[in-house]
């Protein structure tokens, strides 16, 4: 089977064009650096030429809930009109688990991103992904300040980035289109943010304390600490645990 991931080159978009090539498929990687602009539709059309299915991994450029909206909505239409023309029979979309709780910021936009998908002419399948292992770096950085990581609290049930294409790809080649419920994808076990932040501290080695916060400015903030964004008892578990993620990420040298 022929078939394109939108940003092809992102965070779980790259595992999953790795994932569809070890499993032999024709796989079309569409990115800026590939020669694709989703939101000016530059190249689009080209590359999907004989594509039967679409995998729609594509990041929005900005934390900025209009920003990140004008993105999903922009570049979704365009994959649903181009997609049309082409003759895509199946569009997938990644999208995050709770986002239809979250009020605020980038999960408003992810909705806005599975209405337009769902709304368009190409049969769609919404999949929502769990916080990836790697991202507690990036918010650990973002975190901190003189030393001092102040971090959100937060339970979660984080995946590895590998592991939930594997997930994703299994169905996006799905026969059937399930929506009712959205699938879900998460790690193995529950875990709270601060923990997971302090872990990777010590392994690393850094010289950096971590503290967890109960922020009241912080967007949904009773969201995050209270099990808001854990996933349903239909999602998909999917291993590392964090833990050996790490094992396995430290030892080659790179845990971001």
């Amino acid at each position: 089977m022929k078939i394109a991931v939108a940003g092809g080159t992102g965070r779980i978009g790259h595992h999953t064009v790795d994932v569809l090539r070890e499993r032999r498929h024709q796989v079309v990687p569409m990115s800026r650096t590939t020669g694709v602009d989703l939101v000016t539709g530059s190249g689009l059309a080209e590359a999907l030429i004989g594509v039967e299915r679409v995998i729609d991994a594509a990041s929005g450029p900005s934390p900025d809930q209009q920003e990140a909206t004008d993105f999903f909505v922009t570049a979704t239409r365009n994959l649903q009109t181009a997609g049309a023309q082409a003759g895509v029979q199946r569009l997938v979309a990644v999208s995050i688990v709770n986002t239809d709780r979250i009020t605020t910021g980038y999960g408003v936009a992810k909705m806005a991103h599975e209405q337009e998908m769902l709304a368009g002419p190409i049969p769609a399948q919404v999949v929502r992904v769990v916080q990836f292992h790697e991202f507690v770096s990036q918010l650990l950085e973002w975190g901190t300040q003189d030393g001092v990581a102040y971090l959100q609290r937060t339970r979660l049930q984080p995946v590895a980035a590998r592991a939930a294409a594997e997930a994703l790809v299994d169905l996006a080649l799905a026969p059937e289109i399930s929506n009712t419920p959205i699938p879900e994808i998460a790690g193995p076990q529950e875990e709270q943010f601060v923990d997971l932040a302090a872990r990777l501290v010590a392994r690393r080695g850094d010289d950096l304390r971590v503290e967890g916060i109960s922020d009241p400015d912080f967007p949904d903030a009773e969201l995050y600490e209270h099990g808001g964004l854990l996933p349903g008892s239909h999602a998909i578990l999917t291993g590392p645990t964090f833990e050996a993620w790490l094992d396995a990420t430290l030892t080659a040298g790179s845990a971001t």
